[in-house]
């Protein structure tokens, strides 16, 4: 903790913060999506997203429900249908389990 606050004090925070440059907004929002390199999402819902701006800089602090989703292609799900004999739907599911990993959704349909 900080010496001088006695505790923690809001207000006392919020004025030490703005004397050193520290800036924080809430963000009003129903959800925040972050795509990946890898084409998945993460969707987060019923977020809490802060906005701090500090020494030039920006950041978000961002709370709430997440998920990821995970981007699966026509081709991977053609693959799969093709070494594990199953139905696109089939394989489909058995992809979005495995979380895109081609081989264990082949082996899932397998077993």
């Amino acid at each position: 903790m900080l010496p001088g606050l006695g505790g923690f004090n809001p207000k006392k925070m919020q004025g030490l913060m703005k004397q050193m440059g520290i800036s924080q907004e809430e963000i009003p929002a129903e959800r925040v999506i972050i795509e990946k390199e890898d084409n998945s999402k993460i969707i987060i819902q019923n977020p809490s997203v802060t906005r701090i701006k500090m020494q030039g800089q920006e950041s978000f602090q961002i709370t709430g429900d997440a998920t990821e989703e995970t981007n699966i292609s026509e081709e991977d799900i053609k693959l799969v249908m093709e070494k594990a004999n199953c139905s696109e739907s089939e394989a489909k599911e058995a992809l979005e389990s495995s979380n895109g990993d081609i081989a264990e959704a082949i082996l899932k349909l397998s077993e």
